[in-house]
């Protein structure tokens, strides 16, 4: 197989090599996939340079989230999939032509979708549909503030939000990033660069009473207490502007305000009954055409040659939803 393989940390993803390596041998439960398509994400960056939480024993394979075939499937059990079956997961190996994937770390491809569109799906859609759904009980009539959101969670919150009747609020910041929002059904979108946002966002709510959630992948929640209503709800989804907050507990007091804390790799771990339920609720939206795929389509990256590209601009902040790789099995075209 080809493969992007970190034998040490590098500088940044302009460091990244392909090689030729052997496929991998899946252990009795996992199964063998092809990969057609790669999701980048910004802990690759993290990770190819040391600085993540978890980081495999040296060497490895980079890369996290793809879409692909089932080439073999677990020697025990009662497996799944079949050979032949169209899946999306994450495990780690991402940037590769072949990864091997235990059964609870894939799902099936949902009906109409390609590679390319699902390849992105496994972190960021269960991500947004377990904060707003299963930890602020979004319903229809509230009023949703979404940031970073046109990121790939915060696309994903759009759409989970206006399918359960919410009107949103974006904030992004440049213009480009607020018309990719309203693409994807935010009713409002507001520059969170003005120094006034949170007032904004106060002046667009009935009688200026703020909204009712807030969906915060970036550490913007001290100031999003200025614009929550009474019985509001904050969403820490992460630290995207990369300093953990300290926020001033008096507001929350004053304003009824509930913190709430979203860590949707533990799900497994500590409620595996709910990753299931979370599964259920977004096949179900976009069965219903609720919830469409959130990749970055203004530059096409094909080949795992383009990796290094699709990183660099991840995270130079120049892309919107999800930067995803096109994987041509050998001997496919590239174009």
């Amino acid at each position: 197989m080809r493969a992007i393989q970190v034998s040490q940390y590098v500088g940044g993803p302009q460091d990244l090599r392909v090689t030729s390596l052997p496929d991998p041998t899946p252990k009795p439960n996992e199964y063998l996939i092809a990969i057609h398509a790669s999701a980048t994400n910004f802990f690759d960056l993290l990770q190819i340079r040391g600085k993540y939480q978890h980081q495999p024993p040296l060497p490895w394979i980079a890369g996290a989230e793809f879409a692909g075939v089932v080439l073999r499937t677990p020697t025990t059990g009662n497996p799944k999939y079949k050979v032949g079956d169209a899946v999306f997961g994450s495990a780690q190996g991402g940037y590769s032509t072949r990864v091997v994937a235990s059964e609870e770390r894939l799902r099936p491809l949902p009906k109409g979708w390609g590679f390319f569109e699902a390849a992105g799906l496994f972190v960021t859609a269960p991500t947004s549909y377990a904060a707003l759904v299963t930890r602020a009980g979004v319903k229809k009539g509230d009023w949703v503030l979404v940031h970073a959101a046109a990121g790939g969670v915060g696309l994903a919150a759009v759409q989970i939000a206006k399918a359960f009747g919410a009107t949103v609020i974006a904030t992004a910041g440049t213009e480009a990033k607020l018309a990719v929002a309203k693409s994807y059904g935010a009713d409002y979108a507001i520059n969170y660069r003005d120094a006034d946002w949170p007032e904004q966002v106060k002046k667009l709510t009935p009688k200026g009473r703020g909204v009712d959630i807030v969906y915060d992948p970036v550490g913007l929640i001290t100031q999003s207490t200025k614009c929550t209503a009474w019985n509001g709800r904050l969403l820490v989804i992460g630290f995207a502007a990369g300093e953990i907050e300290k926020v001033a507990t008096n507001r929350v007091l004053l304003k009824n305000i509930s913190i709430v804390g979203l860590h949707w790799g533990m799900y497994a771990t500590y409620e595996p009954q709910t990753v299931e339920v979370v599964w259920d609720g977004l096949f179900k939206l976009m069965e219903e055409g609720k919830f469409r795929g959130t990749c970055f389509t203004d530059k096409e990256y094909v080949g795992l040659e383009s990796v290094p590209a699709a990183l660099q601009a991840l995270g130079s902040r120049d892309t919107w939803g999800k930067v995803v790789v096109k994987v041509p099995q050998d001997g496919e075209s590239k174009i």
